[in-house]
This record gives C-alpha cells, sequence and structure tokens, in this order.
C-alpha cells in the first residue's frame, strides 16, 4: 500500500475513562464508559468516534462513486450506528449499520450506489470479514 496520509493519535488514563489526543491536537477529548457499560457517559467513547469517522469516510466514497454516476448527491448524508457487544465465546465485537440518504436518486439506484461504495471506503475494506456491517438506504 502507498501511504497517503497517517493519522496519530494517543489514549491515556483508564482506556475508556481516559483521555484521547490526536497529535496535531485537533481531537483531544475526554473519554468515558456510557451509562450501558457502567460508566458515567460524560464523555465519548470509542464506538462514538468509530461512528462518526465511518459515517464520515462512507459519505466521501458514496458521493465519489455517486458523481462518476452522474447521480444527485444533493442532501446526501450517512448516518452509522456502532454496536459493541459480547459474543458467545466471551470476546467482545462490534456491528455496524450505516444509513444511506440520496433523496433525489430512486431507491434502487441509492441501493446499487451504497453497494458501490461499500466496495472501495477504506474502512468498509478494513472491517470486510471481521464485523457485520449492513448498508441500508434510508426511506426518504
Amino acid at each position: 500500500m502507498q501511504v497517503l496520509y497517517t493519522a496519530e493519535a494517543l489514549a491515556t488514563g483508564d482506556g475508556r475513562n481516559g483521555h484521547a489526543r490526536s497529535t496535531d491536537g485537533r481531537v483531544d477529548v475526554d473519554l468515558s464508559a456510557p451509562p450501558e457499560l457502567g460508566g458515567s457517559g460524560a464523555g465519548t467513547n470509542p464506538e462514538q468516534l468509530f461512528a462518526a469517522g465511518y459515517a464520515a469516510c462512507f459519505h466521501s466514497a458514496l458521493r465519489l462513486v455517486a458523481k462518476s454516476a452522474d447521480a444527485d448527491i444533493t442532501d446526501s448524508a450517512v448516518g452509522a450506528k456502532v454496536s459493541l457487544g459480547s459474543n458467545d465465546d466471551g470476546a467482545f465485537g462490534l456491528a455496524v449499520t450505516l444509513e444511506v440518504s440520496l433523496p433525489h436518486v430512486s431507491r434502487e439506484e441509492a441501493q446499487a450506489l451504497a453497494d458501490k461504495a461499500h466496495q472501495v471506503c477504506p474502512y468498509s475494506n478494513a472491517t470486510r470479514g471481521n464485523v457485520e456491517v449492513d448498508v441500508v438506504v434510508a426511506e426518504d
């Protein structure tokens, strides 16, 4: 792989109840486990950060493939839900649902574009085979 960009961050403190900061200082957040996991929920958590990153990355991929198909991307959006759970063997795992909104194209075309974006998005490529990812088209 030819590296185009590298992001770097450091987590300190007590893991999910610690602090994370990127080396350039643009991300500088307190972390706290959500109440569902026994935490205060006062800060953000890794799943929220992953959801934000995946939504943004997938939206970029979607806009790229939609532009190349000459589709109307006006008012497009992508939402990401990242779920944390435990597997049968006691290990923890993630599941993701991506909700795509392309309000100015047909549902069938939106699904085809979302499926194509899922093939080119770096987050999708990183999670493929490791994380269950569902890509759904919003009912606009």
